[in-house]
């Protein structure tokens, strides 16, 4: 793949051809977008916006990464609910009675969470006299993180530039043309939230506006019930937002009123656009403690227009493309002249999915990932939601939330291993709001030490079982293991980074208090193994005894895997800091009592306490394989008839499913080293989907702009699509680092370079015919390195120790921190 990187001519605003060849890391289309999964997005953590590209009229759709309904989560929101507790264990563990159980279990839900939200449309006319374009083009460049529309009308040459920077968070949108005077464009902009415009030095336009105090979630409809709430007389009333646009020209006239911004006879334009919440904290009303958003708004826009575009864009430039360029993957494209690298992205999607070979499209899925990333989750900002960054309806799906039982921890799968550790912070700050929430909620609903959190929260840090005290199913609502799944993400960081101060200040805390809470959840069952009652299953069910189904029951599989990878965690981050020698031995005593996995009657890794029948044999998700990613307790090695039943249970389920749910059985079959279906369900992930489908019972795959389909849109799917071909091309999870464990024959010849291994190891390779020829492993922090590779390696001028294990090779040496040490295959 030949990369021309955007010469500086186009970065000042000046027009160029062909700044990329074809198959670089473009998405580009032939027309505008008519839907918002035609789209494209930018984004800097706080702004996003989605970029329609249209010619006479364009549609530009902004979020505010901290805009949300509602405030800080309520107090005794449900005193009754410990009452209940023991009921259910009793039904549970005595009487083995599941329909009570279910409905003892509603008993101790509380409120549902609150939606993120869109701030605003930015509308821009552009009149051109009837004429119509003769040439057209929008892409998406995604080593600039620059959006562009050209397009040729009446012999003049139009282009609009945007992109949104992190360091002056504003977005820039630069008007072009080649002729003089012949830009002539009317600005409005409007918002489904309540809101006013106001006009300023005749060259501004403001839209303040305020959130309601609380949205039902999407899929919540009573009867007689208000779904859309803005004010609070009981507690907090919403949020303020305001965002605001500033338009420069050098020579045109500019005019504003509040019908918008109006300039005629320009030949460049540029419009800065900056957005600002009240929000104040998870802990804090946005109303009565909030930020003064009008303050934060103007004192961006004062500061960014006064600089030009090629002022703006070096420091964004320069800010992205230290994360972007960390990761270089290419697969050799083995046809001479692949058709595929002159259609535009939808096509190429649409071929793609016909059967097109195309490893170039696989490519760039993968980096767009990063891309997403990168766009929608930066330090000191909130973690990137169920859409990321990219929200446009009021009542979103599944409210656009954080679902903690999958797919936020998805989303950052793919950030410590493809080089984005930065990206995961806002996470990490996340969970220390949640465990104070969430402390509050093991004390008000179960009188446990700790803190626990359930399958849903947003960015006030809900933590209590959501439906309404009665209305969710426990299936999903009342499930008990968001916390400590989260906690594996602080564990992950350090794994990568070897960071002890992180580990000992901010993970070790929290994940001893999330540990804290489990032992006091765990109850004996009748044989003296340790237990979790009630439990489920996220959000599959069974068939009891008598054939019904059902959703609550005891020690789930998947919980007994999130608890023993919390313990062992915790276990060995106090050895390694050297503390809490007493609490270590009691979560080792305590783990050998854990209720261990079980292989069912089919051969098959059991999901429930019992050998039960599942009531969708075919569900989406997969949840009791947990243990054989993102955990690390069942390898091939390790536990090889745990391995089987893992493989035969993913046999039995099959291959379809929703786009995030195809997106873990990425990295499930590339941790079974199995990479040609892991690449079968690459090849599934990238199947093209109908933009106006809105069933996910009809499967996922990838919208024209790259976004996943559950359907609708998630983007957990595209972060878990980028984590999956990662994980075909490195493991670390079991002790060494394996070196292409799970490659498919489609990727015959390639290399990689800037991935990341446990252990802060930096990995470069190339390969040939499917065989390693050499690789680059560069030690951050130094200490012991294991390599596995399918043939035998030689470390050039190093001591080091080979033994063969299987069909592999482990070669292991010692390293010293900022060393590079090279690889040599014997097939070189």
């Amino acid at each position: 793949m030949k990369i021309i990187i955007t010469t500086a001519c186009c970065m000042l605003g000046l027009f160029c051809q062909a700044q990329h060849e074809p198959g670089s890391l473009m998405l580009w289309y032939d027309k505008p977008a008519t839907q918002w999964v035609e789209a494209l997005p930018v984004g800097n953590g706080r702004l996003g916006a989605m970029i329609f590209g249209g010619v006479e009229e364009e549609l530009i759709q902004l979020n505010e990464s901290t805009l949300y309904s509602g405030g800080p989560v309520k107090k005794n929101i449900n005193p009754e609910a410990f009452a209940y507790l023991s009921q259910v264990r009793d039904a549970l563990l005595k009487e083995e009675d599941y329909t009570r159980a279910n409905a003892l279990t509603k008993k101790m839900q509380g409120l549902y969470t609150e939606s993120y939200l869109p701030m605003g449309d930015i509308i821009i006319r552009q009149s051109f006299n009837g004429a119509k374009p003769t040439t057209y083009r929008r892409s998406l460049d995604l080593l600039t993180a620059t959006a562009s529309t050209q397009f040729m009308v009446d012999g003049v040459q139009y282009e609009r530039k945007i992109f949104t920077s992190a360091p002056d968070n504003v977005m820039l949108i630069k008007f072009l043309c080649s002729g003089k005077g012949k830009l002539n464009i009317d600005v409005s902009a409007k918002s489904l939230l309540r809101y006013n415009l106001l006009v300023k030095d005749n060259d501004e336009l403001i839209v303040s506006g305020k959130a309601p105090a609380h949205v039902d979630p999407s899929y919540y409809n009573p009867k007689d019930r208000q779904h859309i709430i803005y004010k609070d007389t009981a507690g907090c009333n919403g949020m303020r937002f305001q965002y605001r646009i500033k338009a420069v020209s050098a020579d045109g006239n500019i005019t504003t009123d509040t019908a918008g911004i109006h300039i005629r006879d320009a030949s460049e334009i540029s419009l800065y656009v900056a957005a600002a919440t009240s929000f104040n904290g998870f802990d804090k009303c946005p109303d009565k403690q909030g930020k003064d958003e009008n303050a934060l708004a103007a004192a961006i826009i004062a500061k960014a227009a006064g600089k030009s575009f090629p002022e703006l864009f070096a420091p964004h430039f320069n800010d992205y493309s230290k994360y972007f360029n960390r990761v270089f993957f290419l697969v050799k494209d083995t046809l001479k002249e692949n058709p595929q690298h002159r259609l535009p992205t939808d096509e190429r999607l649409k071929a793609y999915t016909a059967g097109a070979y195309d490893p170039e499209l696989e490519m760039l899925y993968f980096q767009f990932g990063r891309y997403l990333l990168i766009s929608s989750s930066r330090p000191g900002g909130p973690p990137a939601n169920l859409q990321g960054l990219w929200n446009k309806e009021l009542r979103a799906p599944w409210s656009s939330n954080y679902t903690i039982n999958i797919n936020t921890q998805m989303n950052y799968w793919p950030a410590e291993v493809t080089n984005l550790p930065e990206m995961h912070q806002p996470l990490f700050d996340f969970i220390k709001n949640l465990s104070v929430a969430g402390a509050n909620t093991a004390k008000e609903f179960y009188h446990a030490r700790g803190w626990v959190a359930h399958h849903n929260s947003e960015i006030w840090a809900t933590s209590n079982a959501v439906g309404d005290k009665g209305a969710g199913d426990p299936v999903w609502a009342n499930w008990y293991m968001g916390g400590n799944w989260l906690c594996q993400h602080l564990w992950e960081h350090y794994a990568f980074t070897r960071d002890k101060q992180f580990l000992a200040e901010k993970a070790y805390p929290l994940m001893k208090q999330a540990a804290l809470f489990t032992l006091d959840w765990l109850v004996e069952d009748k044989n003296g193994y340790l237990v979790t009652a009630p439990s489920t299953t996220p959000e599959n069910k069974f068939r009891d005894s008598a054939g019904k189904e059902q959703g609550v029951s005891v020690a789930t599989t998947m919980d007994m895997a999130i608890i023993w990878d919390l313990f062992t965690n915790l276990i060995e981050a106090s050895q390694i800091l050297g503390i809490d020698a007493a609490f270590r031995n009691e979560l080792i005593a305590k783990r050998k009592k854990l209720y261990p996995m079980h292989i069912g009657s089919k051969g098959q890794l059991q999901e429930w306490y019992k050998d039960f029948a599942d009531t969708d044999p075919e569900h989406r998700h997969v949840s009791h394989l947990f243990g054989l990613h993102p955990g690390r307790q069942i390898t091939a090695n390790g536990s090889p008839a745990f391995f089987n039943a893992a493989k035969k249970t993913l046999a039995i389920r099959g291959d379809a499913g929703t786009g995030w749910s195809r997106g873990w059985k990425i990295n499930w079959w590339a941790r079974l080293l199995d990479g040609d279906h892991a690449y079968k369900l690459i090849r599934q992930l990238l199947t093209y989907a109908n933009t106006t489908g809105e069933q996910y019972a009809s499967g996922g795959g990838t919208y024209p702009n790259l976004f996943d389909a559950h359907p609708p849109f998630q983007i957990d799917g595209n972060f878990a699509g980028t984590a999956g071909m990662a994980e075909m091309l490195l493991q670390s999870h079991a002790g060494y680092i394996h070196l292409l464990p799970a490659l498919p024959a489609a990727w015959k010849e390639g290399n990689v370079k800037g991935l990341i291994a446990r252990g802060a190891f930096e990995i470069a390779m190339q390969w040939q015919q499917g065989k390693l020829t050499n690789a680059k492993v560069t030690a951050r922090k130094g200490g012991k390195c294991v390599i596995r590779t399918a043939t035998p390696v030689s470390v050039k001028g190093v001591q080091a120790t080979t033994v063969k294990e299987g069909n592999d090779y482990l070669v292991s040496f010692a390293t010293k921190p900022g060393v590079t040490y090279q690889l040599i295959s014997s097939l070189k």
